[in-house]
């Protein structure tokens, strides 16, 4: 195995569940909560930070999606000129050229790859790339949702069911004040943070709620019958979509309240954004 940053956290296999019978984005597919059974798996503590993935990148030359296509999403707020290349529907982000992992603002913004920060602009494709050389791959999202409550016992947060506000800004790294115009940062942060921040779970795990989306390696589909469920699954599939958990630092809760352990969104396999990041998993040898 390569030399990281993070240490690995090992779950037990056994019984388990994944979903909500309580979902406050019922579009998503949070629900309902289903019972399955775990391999014995590990997970990293932290997502890969820019520092690993340099690695990774100087060890095998590899080329990123955005790289190849030449541009990426950036949210306005962390640009000088927010309404710059605005993306058509999607009014807080704009389409940047030359934004990728290396320049996540563009050209002449490698100043912002703190090595202790998430890695971002990674796609689905370039997460699974990583974790196979490093002898790993992406965590399901069963096995993300085991791994964020501590094991098998319900809980909302990663800590608890104690609710992050505007004001109660210590459990991680989300948006307070109003989005997308105004953060008070009054967690500290107005973009991302070291990925080793604010406590972790109990089990040793940290931000698996902000921060950064984490890819999974799931397909995304919803589990309902309903007409507007099967549009957006046939969209999904069509667009080879796959799952993100965690929500990130544009998280909040009067516009994208997915930072719960049981919130869910799809993406593109070949896309990433400045809110995007990962994590490895890893089997258990025998």
């Amino acid at each position: 195995m390569q030399k990281t940053s993070f240490d690995i956290i090992w779950f037990d296999g056994g019984k388990s569940h994944i979903g909500t019978n309580q979902p406050e984005i019922k579009t998503d597919g949070e629900s309902p909560a289903r019972k399955v059974t775990l391999a014995s798996f590990g997970l990293g503590s932290t997502t890969v930070t820019y520092a690993d993935f340099a690695e990774f990148i100087a060890a095998t030359q590899y080329v990123t999606d955005a790289e190849t296509y030449g541009w990426s999403f950036v949210f306005r707020g962390l640009m000088d000129t927010p309404t710059a290349q605005q993306a058509p529907g999607l009014p807080w982000w704009n389409t940047i050229n030359g934004a990728t992992w290396r320049r996540p603002l563009g050209p002449d913004s490698d100043g912002q790859c703190w090595p202790d920060h998430p890695v971002v602009h990674v796609s689905w494709n370039d997460a699974r790339a990583y974790a196979d050389w490093l002898g790993g791959r992406l965590p399901t999202e069963a096995e993300w949702e085991h791994a964020a409550r501590s094991g098998a016992e319900p809980k909302r947060y990663p800590w608890g069911d104690d609710e992050p506000s505007d004001t109660n800004a210590g459990h991680c790294n989300i948006w307070q004040g109003k989005f997308p115009d105004h953060n008070t940062q009054a967690d500290g942060f107005y973009g991302t943070a070291p990925a080793q921040s604010f406590p972790p779970n109990a089990a040793g795990l940290y931000n698996l709620s902000g921060n950064v989306w984490e890819w999974c390696d799931d397909p995304f589909k919803i589990r309902s019958v309903s007409p507007k469920a099967k549009k957006r699954n046939q969209l999904a599939k069509k667009d080879n979509e796959r799952v993100l958990k965690g929500g990130s630092f544009l998280c909040h809760a009067s516009t994208c309240w997915r930072y719960r352990i049981a919130a869910r969104s799809g993406r593109q396999a070949d896309n990433g954004a400045s809110n995007c990041g990962f994590r490895v998993a890893f089997d258990r040898e025998t």
